[in-house]
């Protein structure tokens, strides 16, 4: 067998406060489960807190423990339970008491040399210790010194004087933060460490005649919160009691048998369970006393929206909602601050979706300058192949034991296609190698930022390879940042994204509150789904996801993720943004990629790999209103989005068709006339998933003019190509043609000046 210790703590000398003196009870055994039980003998009052036997492997039992008496009864109390003290036979303790009165005054070394001669003559092995715990380092160097290794720390302070608050501080809050500092880095180097806040009921819930008191103790909780987000990665963990015990501070207001059914030992187990190496609680809060023990948790009112678009928010609107904000029905229960931050983010989106919202005018200054806004970058490239793609569809869910997947699945497949979603794996690559950091003034830290919402249109089938090239924009509006990716194919504008994100704690990016650039959010209609699909992920999802170029090992590292508040890995918001996009194109366009026009989604929650994804689908029209959820805790995961499709031809045919039929009727009608003004041959090529489907020629320089199906016999003046859907867009006013062409969707050749007197012929019909 061998030991090791751990320090613990104490007041300051002149405190008034009962004297401390602390035990550690450490043992290791090697390589093995112990089949020696550790019972922890914690020194509490009388000697009488005692804890449950356990089995603890090689550093993995930690203990220690304050006594709140002098140390003159010690030796008797040992007699009176020697079982108990077999712990200290093969345990190293570390002894901390200033040697003060009941009243804080005096100091003296006697009544830790007493404690340390009981357990030596036990058998065990002790060092005492006189410094304070603001002397933090001290106290650890002492314990380094005598045993070399610290691996748990409870913190123990009980003071019923509250007349000198500036010391209360000091020793409840400082010197447990003094303590923790000084022994953190032999915990992470070790990769292994256990620490118990001791609070108070008083912090929790407050206290007539203790407020300073109530707030260094509710201070130590905070402390542990943030040790238990900091500390996971190195397998620290970091928890609070709140224990309710009599003790001799307490036998003056509590009665005898109160005292007695209230004794010490009642609390101990909890802190022996709380440092065992199979116990994963972190960041926990627990009320503890006569043999009961609680968890205690934050709880939410979903609260309710005072301020409007274009209006004030006003105390008024705060009063006539007050029941509104104080209802728990339905409450929420974050855990952490990215919980916590999610609802603002969704308020937020409410809010700016109602239309152009003034800012609230206490909002923090911006914190990323406007100097990003319209910034642009020059074009990177990006290279695939059939195995990004196929890798790509795997990442999302898709499995030959759909026959339908096979087209996305299979390079030999006779319709292999790439699916929509996957345009935003450019985009991102654009982004994260470098190119989002390198935009000016755009000084942001990456490893806050939350992926808000995502949009991403299609002007043509996504290629199943090629070579890919694009620029970055920024844009700005006060809580997020707006960055959009366009995705070339040669010169050819293949889709376009739009990311917004929030910044943790940023503040503002000093922009407008909305943006006319940003694609709104859009709710669902008001009745149930028309359409419901579930589908279930694995537990390696997210891993598999990943090898689409999303590297963040918050999706694979448990330490990483816990950094970030995640008690596991999540899946990539992006993967449940793909499983949603082709349930759509599965349910309402046949898993036809040539379908899908667009999608919008806001992130609302993580999902765990393994869990179940269900989408709810509303058609409206070509547009399909989703929300997708958490099947197994019907939490919503996607919110305000849509997928927007493309109409399928009647018949097989092109949309074009009709206005070519209303061209040529015009022509018939005023031929002649035309021919005078416009004298040149147009050819056009209607192109439909990214090949020719149709071309016609309008010659208005010979006879009376003509319009036919097919190309030009002989070399027409300018020949436009356009796909089916764009040339739609155009004739009916939704897509400005100068912007198509600069936009690559409309591509010019031969006497490009021509093209304006094509404007005689479709005037109020075609608008080009």
């Amino acid at each position: 067998m061998s030991s090791r210790f751990l320090p613990t703590e104490d007041h300051r000398s002149h405190f008034p406060c009962t004297l401390q003196c602390l035990v550690d009870a450490v043992l290791i055994s090697e390589n093995s489960w112990s089949s020696y039980g550790c019972r922890l003998l914690a020194l509490h009052d009388t000697w009488l807190e005692r804890c449950l036997s356990f089995n603890f492997r090689e550093q993995t039992i930690y203990s220690s423990v304050e006594v709140l008496e002098t140390s003159q009864k010690i030796g008797r109390e040992l007699q009176n339970a020697p079982h108990y003290c077999q712990s200290f036979a093969s345990c190293c303790n570390t002894v901390n008491d200033l040697g003060g009165d009941i009243k804080g005054g005096g100091k003296s070394s006697a009544a830790a040399d007493k404690v340390v001669e009981e357990i030596r003559a036990k058998g065990g092995k002790a060092v005492a210790n006189y410094d304070s715990v603001e002397d933090g380092e001290k106290l650890i160097q002492t314990a380094l010194d005598a045993f070399g290794k610290i691996v748990f720390f409870f913190f123990f302070f009980y003071c019923v004087f509250n007349f000198i608050p500036d010391l209360i501080h000091r020793v409840h809050l400082r010197g447990a933060f003094m303590v923790t500092r000084a022994a953190w880095n032999h915990m992470k180097n070790q990769k292994f460490g256990r620490i118990i806040m001791t609070a108070s009921t008083a912090g929790i819930y407050g206290n007539f005649g203790q407020a300073n008191y109530s707030a260094a103790k509710l201070g130590l909780y905070g402390l542990a919160n943030t040790l238990a987000i900091e500390g996971r990665k190195y397998n620290i963990h970091c928890n609070t009691i709140a224990p309710t015990a009599g003790s001799r501070l307490t036998q003056s207001v509590m009665p005898p048998d109160l005292v007695e059914s209230m004794k010490p030992e009642y609390v101990a187990p909890l802190v022996l369970w709380l440092c065992h190496e199979q116990c994963k609680e972190n960041g926990g809060l627990f009320e503890v006393g006569g043999g009961w023990i609680g968890k205690l948790r934050w709880e939410r009112s979903q609260g309710h929206i005072v301020r409007h678009k274009n209006q004030r928010m006003t105390p008024e609107a705060v009063r006539d909602h007050w029941d509104n904000i104080c209802d728990f029905t339905d409450a929420a229960k974050p855990v952490s601050i990215q919980e916590g931050l999610q609802m603002v983010v969704e308020v937020l989106s409410k809010v700016d979706s109602e239309g152009g919202v003034s800012g609230n005018p206490t909002a923090s200054a911006a914190s990323a300058s406007v100097e990003a806004v319209g910034q642009k970058l020059p074009p990177t490239s990006f290279s695939f192949s059939h195995t990004q793609c196929i890798i790509y569809a795997l990442g999302v869910g898709m499995s030959t034991k759909d026959p339908d997947h096979l087209r996305f699945l299979y390079e030999g497949h006779e319709d292999f296609s790439c699916l929509p979603t996957f345009g935003v794996i450019p985009s991102q690559a654009a982004m994260m190698d470098g190119g989002l950091a390198s935009v000016p003034g755009l000084n942001i830290d990456f490893t806050r930022v939350l992926h808000g919402e995502q949009y991403l249109e299609l002007y043509k089938p996504l290629p199943t390879s090629g070579m890919s090239s694009f620029a970055v924009a920024a844009h700005t509006r006060k809580q997020a940042q707006i960055i959009s990716v366009n995705t070339y194919s040669g010169d050819e504008l293949v889709c376009y994204n739009q990311w917004s994100v929030f910044v943790v704690g940023a503040g503002g990016f000093g922009g407008k509150r909305t943006s006319d650039r940003a694609k709104a959010l859009v709710p669902p209609p008001n009745r149930a789904p028309d359409a419901v699909v579930t589908d279930s992920t694995t537990r390696d999802q997210a891993a598999l996801y990943r090898l689409s170029g999303d590297w963040n090992p918050l999706h694979i590292d448990p330490s990483f993720a816990a950094m970030g508040g995640f008690k596991a890995p999540i899946l990539h918001g992006l993967c449940s943004f793909g499983f949603a996009a082709r349930h759509v194109l599965k349910q309402y366009a046949n898993n036809d990629p040539s379908r899908f026009k667009a999608i919008k989604v806001r992130f609302v929650k993580p999902v765990l790999p393994g869990q179940s994804l269900q989408t709810e689908m509303w058609k409206e029209g070509n547009r399909i209103h989703i929300q997708c959820k958490v099947k197994e805790t019907d939490a919503v995961v996607l919110s305000g989005a849509y997928v927007d499709l493309h109409g399928a031809a009647e018949g097989g045919g092109l949309q074009s068709e009709l206005v070519f039929a209303e061209i040529g009727r015009r022509i018939k009608d005023l031929g002649s006339e035309l021919v005078k003004k416009v004298n040149a041959v147009f050819g056009w090529e209607i192109t439909k998933n990214g090949k020719t489907a149709a071309q016609w020629t309008i010659d208005l320089k010979s006879g009376t003019g003509s319009l036919h199906k097919g190309p030009y016999s002989g070399k027409a003046d300018v020949t436009f190509t356009v796909s089916d859907e764009d040339f739609m867009e155009v004739v009916q006013g939704k897509l400005n043609p100068q912007k198509a062409f600069f936009a690559g969707k409309l591509k010019v050749r031969g006497n490009i000046m021509m093209s304006q007197k094509l404007e005689v012929i479709l005037k109020d019909y075609a608008k080009l």
